[in-house]
């Protein structure tokens, strides 16, 4: 009788190992595994901010002039892709609009305390109203209306973008 426990227990030691070694490979079988495409991926191109001195525009011709209430967009939006396909930088100068070509040049000037910033639309926002433009935190700063979080300014067009309107 104990010869006949011991050759069981030897028998259900290699009934185990057989069905975990089967389980094993079922299990390794139904992982996820590389997927191939016929075609290839898109190749996603970085927008390269444009080089511009804003130097060069201090007195250039002002082309258009519109006055209204500017706020501040920052951290919620930092690190991401803008509208021109930048990478939004919340301690540069820039800005979004909701309608004037992408790539504009502006001068943003605060009407409190008459300090302006020449800088490039490159993003678009929602069309607040009462709101003429969202501005970097780096241009509130530059402005010095963090502390109100809005602001009276005008904008003040010098160069027309070539890109992307909204009609």
């Amino acid at each position: 009788m104990i010869k006949s426990l011991c050759n069981w227990s030897l028998l259900s030691g290699q009934k185990l190992s057989l069905i975990t070694v089967i389980f094993g490979i079922l299990w390794t079988g139904c992982a996820s595994s590389v997927r191939y495409s016929s075609t290839p991926p898109k190749k996603q191109t970085p927008v390269l901010p444009k080089n511009f001195n804003p130097t060069q525009y201090v007195d250039a011709e002002v082309l258009e002039s519109v006055t209204g209430k500017a706020s501040y967009y920052a951290d919620q939006f930092h690190g991401k892709i803008t509208a021109n396909g930048e990478v939004f930088d919340m301690y540069k100068v820039s800005a979004a609009h909701p309608k004037y070509p992408l790539e504009t040049i502006i001068r943003v000037i605060n009407l409190k305390n008459q300090k302006s910033v020449i800088l490039r639309i490159n993003d678009r926002m929602p069309d607040f109203k009462g709101r003429i433009i969202d501005l970097s935190y780096q241009t509130a700063v530059e402005l010095d209306m963090l502390k109100e979080g809005v602001a009276d300014v005008t904008i003040e067009v010098l160069e027309w973008g070539k890109g992307k309107t909204v009609k």
